[in-house]
């Protein structure tokens, strides 16, 4: 089966101001659906690596043939990450984290706020493009990470993310321009905290089995 673009889990404009209409166009549109159009490409005629989901196929980057190895890394990264990346926005997003990633935070950074400076500082400081994630490591601790290209946590097995935010310039350029740490202040208005959960509840039974 053919990798697909996944439909927005919003319009366009719904992220606005924080996140402009014509951004989330050219992001969602252009940027993901090239990354599928051209992972599809890359693995076409391998009936091992098309019977594999997204995850399964980064996560395992050693099982796909080295002639194709990067541009599978790549635009099969760009994918899992951008395909993350839209649940964990939404129009009644922002405001401080509940329930279990509250107390994962707090017990992790001591607070909601220390949080969020090394969040900021992590996809700030990332030299180029990147992310900047929120993971669980082995040791069930949050901790701050952040990756070049479309790389993840899920490729060195650093650990699993649950929040995650994308510091390449197509993300943010068109209204903030040069001032990615204005940008990353502003993630925090449509952060979705419940899909934020389910990803740490996912993470937490994964991690019992």
């Amino acid at each position: 089966m053919a990798h697909e673009l996944p439909e927005l889990p919003y319009a366009h404009d719904a992220l606005e101001p924080h996140i402009d209409t014509t951004t989330m166009q050219i992001h969602h549109g252009k940027h993901h659906a090239a990354y599928v159009a051209k992972l599809n490409d890359a693995i076409a005629g391998n009936a091992d690596l098309e019977g594999k989901v997204i995850c399964e196929l980064v996560s395992d980057l050693d099982s796909v043939p080295e002639n194709i190895r990067g541009a599978v890394r790549n635009n099969g990264g760009g994918h899992w990450n951008h395909s993350f990346f839209w649940k964990l926005m939404g129009p009644d997003g922002g405001g401080e984290p509940t329930g279990e990633v509250a107390d994962l935070i707090n017990a992790s950074f001591g607070s909601f706020a220390e949080f969020q400076a090394k969040f900021e500082a992590g996809g700030a400081t990332r030299f180029g493009s990147g992310w900047v994630w929120l993971i669980v490591g082995k040791d069930g601790k949050g901790a701050v990470v952040s990756t070049p290209n479309q790389d993840s946590p899920l490729m060195d097995k650093s650990g699993f993310p649950i929040l995650g935010c994308d510091v390449w310039e197509h993300a943010y350029y068109l209204k903030y321009q040069n001032r990615r740490p204005e940008y990353l202040k502003a993630f925090w208005n449509v952060v979705n905290w419940n899909q934020v959960n389910e990803n740490l509840a996912k993470v937490k039974e994964m991690m019992a089995k």
